[in-house]
C-alpha cells in the first residue's frame, strides 16, 4: 500500500489483524501477550501512549507525535478488541457527531 492511499480503512484493517491474534501464542506476538495479560495491562498502555503523546506534542516534536501516535492508536485497537468494540461502532458515534458542536454534544450525556 502507498503512502497516498493510507486513510481511515488501514485502522480497519488493523484491528482486525488485532484481533486474529487474540488465541496466538504469547511468546510470539506482542499482541497476543497483551491479551494474555489482560484488560487492566491494555488499559496502561493505552494511558501510557496517550500520556507519550501528550508529551511529544506539548515538546512540539512533530515526528514524535506521529510515532507516539501510531503507539497510541494500535493499543487502542487492542483495548477495543478486548472490550468487544467494533470500530464500526466508533465510526457510527462520531459520524453521529458530525455538525454538532463540541459542546453541545457534551452537554447532551447523561449527567452522572
Amino acid at each position: 500500500m502507498s503512502k497516498g492511499s493510507l486513510n481511515g480503512t488501514v485502522l480497519d484493517g488493523l484491528y482486525d489483524i488485532i484481533d486474529g491474534r487474540r488465541g496466538a501464542d504469547p511468546e510470539s506476538s506482542h499482541t497476543a501477550r497483551l491479551f494474555h495479560r489482560g484488560i487492566d495491562k491494555i488499559c496502561q498502555k493505552v494511558g501510557e501512549e496517550a500520556v507519550e503523546t501528550v508529551i511529544e506534542g506539548a515538546q512540539g516534536r512533530k515526528d514524535g507525535v506521529v510515532s507516539e501516535s501510531a503507539d497510541l492508536l494500535y493499543h487502542l485497537l487492542v483495548l477495543w478488541a478486548a472490550s468487544g468494540v467494533k470500530p464500526a461502532e466508533v465510526w457510527a458515534a462520531l459520524e453521529g457527531r458530525k455538525g454538532i458542536s463540541g459542546i453541545a454534544e457534551k452537554a447532551s450525556r447523561p449527567k452522572d
